[in-house]
């Protein structure tokens, strides 16, 4: 009769060459499966150590980037220097132009107010001018009244209307109104009108003799020429400078 064998001895023999350990074996699987750069690449070169895969060149060359903008401003260098001379280059552009439009504006603004103030004046002046001329009738009949009663005898009236007519004149005096009465004076087309000619040898020529109607006048516009006669047959009327000058030029 066979004597039965030792099942733990012989389980020992079996498992003597199978102690592997489990990390050696991983490594040994590693390296002996082939990767699918190495199937779809057979052939080429291999890749130096430590250089990037070619699927990460564009995130390896923003991350240097951002790096080196880093180390930059941590050193105090300026980082993007066209950039900023750019902005400031812009701004001083707009500054001048924003100077330029506030030195047009100030003019043009002087102008408006210096064409104003002439406008209102001129309107005062007119509206002056309309006035003196609706009053300057009254003026006549007072003159009128005043030659009758010298005529008639009229002393009493003559008093009282001479005085009235001399107080009416003065404010209108004030007022800038001028009275053109040139009698004895030389005879001037833009203040005067001739209505008549007297002979007399005894004055140069074209002399007022007599004097119509008075004129009146505010600045230098003729608000009406006086109505006078004028002298002829006399001597020849001697140049005045100024008439000499205005000839000249």
């Amino acid at each position: 009769m066979s004597q039965p064998s030792n099942p733990s001895s012989e389980r020992a023999a079996q498992n003597e060459g199978k102690n592997i350990p489990i990390e050696d074996a991983r490594e040994t699987a590693g390296a002996a499966r082939p990767t699918a750069n190495d199937a779809s690449g057979a052939g080429s070169a291999p890749s130096e150590p430590g250089a990037p895969a070619s699927g990460a060149t564009g995130a390896g060359s923003d991350a240097d980037r951002i790096v080196a903008e880093a180390e930059a401003a941590l050193e105090g260098e300026p980082v993007d220097a066209p950039a900023d001379s750019e902005q400031v280059a812009q701004a001083k552009a707009q500054a001048a132009e924003w100077q330029d439009k506030y030195l047009r504006l100030h003019a043009e603004w002087d102008t408006y107010r210096r064409r104003t103030a002439e406008q209102r004046e001129a309107e005062k002046a007119r509206a002056t001018e309309k006035l003196v001329e609706s009053l300057i009738p009254v003026i006549d009949d007072f003159e009128r009244t005043i030659d009758y009663a010298t005529k008639n005898g009229e002393q009493g009236l003559l008093d009282g209307v001479s005085a009235v007519r001399t107080k009416f004149v003065d404010v209108l005096t004030k007022g800038g109104v001028q009275v053109i009465d040139p009698k004895g004076e030389a005879f001037d087309a833009l203040e005067s009108q001739a209505v008549a000619t007297v002979e007399d040898a005894s004055v140069p020529d074209e002399t007022v003799a007599e004097v119509y109607q008075k004129g009146y006048k505010m600045g230098t516009k003729v608000l009406r020429p006086a109505m006078v006669t004028v002298t002829t047959g006399g001597p020849k009327r001697e140049k005045t400078p100024d008439e000499e000058d205005g000839g000249k030029k």
